[in-house]
């Protein structure tokens, strides 16, 4: 069974992903605050919420980010076989 490798810089690429779908959950939060004229404490009663609306984020990026990866694969493949 062959050993898994995950280099820093993967490892820095996926952390600045993660932050930048974190910021993204925040600043909608933030917005939704605005636009509905709540409170501003819930920006810090409603963090699970962002956390959870980050990770919802990323599962998407992972989404898209393998979606591409498999077209560029066939595109690859259609390519090399003519």
């Amino acid at each position: 069974m062959k050993d898994l490798i995950i280099t820093s810089r993967q490892l820095k690429k996926e952390i600045y992903i993660l932050s930048a779908c974190f910021a993204a959950a925040f600043l909608t939060n933030i917005v939704s605050i605005i636009l509905f004229k709540t409170p501003w404490y819930e920006v810090f009663t409603q963090l699970g919420y962002v956390i959870f609306i980050a990770l919802f984020f990323y599962l998407l990026v992972i989404l898209v980010r393998v979606i591409v990866y498999m077209i560029r694969k066939l595109i690859k493949q259609n390519t090399h076989g003519n």
